[in-house]
């Protein structure tokens, strides 16, 4: 099996076993590998994403890490307020992204 790959059992979708965790006021230093090792402490991380500008490629100060259920809510309370790259962290379990008008095109 190769390392990072995530089977789940048949007919379960992943996000029946996984909770997406919103993690804000990130250090533009931070990036999916801190990430990834700060939340690793309270259970096994599924993916971590730092939320990167389009045209410059520098961290937004926002990400996001997906976890597994009560692994995830262990680490919301643990994480939230916590330092990482001398940052305070902010960290609630993601809403879904609210629909926006579409942008005219210039």
């Amino acid at each position: 099996m190769r390392e990072g790959l995530v089977f789940f059992p048949e007919g379960v979708r992943r996000e029946e076993m996984a909770k997406n965790i919103y993690v804000g006021n990130l250090s533009y230093n931070s990036n999916e590998d801190t990430l990834r090792a700060a939340f690793e402490q309270y259970g096994p991380v599924l993916s971590s994403r730092v939320i990167t500008d389009r045209e410059t490629g520098r961290s937004r100060g926002f990400g996001f890490v997906e976890m597994e259920g009560d692994a995830a809510d262990q680490a919301i309370a643990g994480m939230n307020g916590a330092d990482l790259d001398g940052r305070q962290l902010k960290v609630n379990e993601a809403r879904p992204r609210e629909s926006r008008p579409p942008r005219p095109r210039w």
